[in-house]
């Protein structure tokens, strides 16, 4: 005799439980199958900061107190710029083609499809910032007296930041072409008022005003500290916070403004 089970059962709570997780683990395999079929998105997430550090490497050969001083800041900025350009086109490829209107009529939900997102992205920012500090800690020879550990996680977050920032304009734009408009709007200015070209105690006081409220200030305070703090300092693991806080927020928002479709 076959025993129907019952809806409030356990079973079926642990199923429902558990199907918001099930669906972003099936969402975050999607992903990482269509980059494994584009390595050249792969390449530019990977390799692009390293050649930019590289680059800046070469660009101050013969000022090495200058790279001293801007290294460190722009090792940790590079991979946003990359994080943020990938996952807002990635996203926005989802409904220009109608892949996100079909996936909203299953049971997958708004937030299950940007934490498959935001995995397997996560995944790719970790291994991102462990490749550009690698590089630039060891054959560049970048020197910083804080925690090796938390340099590649301080870099990884701002890669998140990047991440959330971009899944946050591709709910705003219609076009692969306004996502790239966003962008300086959303990052260039954040890199002019974070303390990169200038510290930003030297603002007047306006500017220093703004640049308290944008998350890259952080993340450049948070080098600092490294750069200047032997061990694991207490300033950095705020800086990280504050960052890994600002990146949540914007992948919160991406979330509930997230249409299936460009009208």
């Amino acid at each position: 005799m076959v025993v129907e089970e019952r809806p409030w059962s356990s079973r079926s709570v642990r199923d429902r439980r558990g199907a918001p997780v099930r669906a972003a683990a099936v969402t975050a395999l999607r992903v990482a199958r269509q980059l494994r079929h584009d390595p050249r998105t792969v390449v530019l997430l990977l390799a692009v900061p390293s050649l930019l550090m590289t680059l800046l490497h070469f660009v101050y050969l013969h000022q090495r107190a200058a790279f001293e001083q801007a290294g460190p800041a722009l090792m940790v900025l590079f991979p946003l710029v990359t994080m943020f350009l990938v996952s807002s086109v990635a996203l926005l490829r989802e409904r220009t083609t109608g892949t996100l209107e079909r996936l909203m009529t299953t049971p997958l939900r708004r937030p299950s499809l940007l934490a498959g997102y935001a995995l397997t992205f996560t995944l790719l920012a970790i291994l991102q910032a462990g490749v550009v500090s690698a590089l630039s800690l060891g054959p560049l020879g970048l020197s910083l007296r804080g925690s090796t550990v938390l340099v590649v996680a301080l870099a990884a977050a701002v890669a998140l930041l990047g991440l959330g920032l971009g899944l946050l304009a591709s709910a705003f734009a219609r076009t692969e072409f306004q996502v790239v408009q966003f962008f300086p709007a959303t990052i260039l200015p954040q890199l002019l008022l974070c303390g990169l070209l200038v510290p930003r105690a030297q603002m007047g006081s306006a500017l220093h005003a703004i640049s308290d409220v944008l998350p890259m200030s952080y993340a450049v305070d948070g080098v600092h500290h490294l750069a200047a703090e032997p061990g694991v300092s207490g300033a950095a693991l705020g800086d990280l916070a504050i960052v890994l806080g600002f990146a949540a927020g914007a992948t919160l928002l991406g979330a509930l403004t997230l249409r299936r479709r460009t009208e």
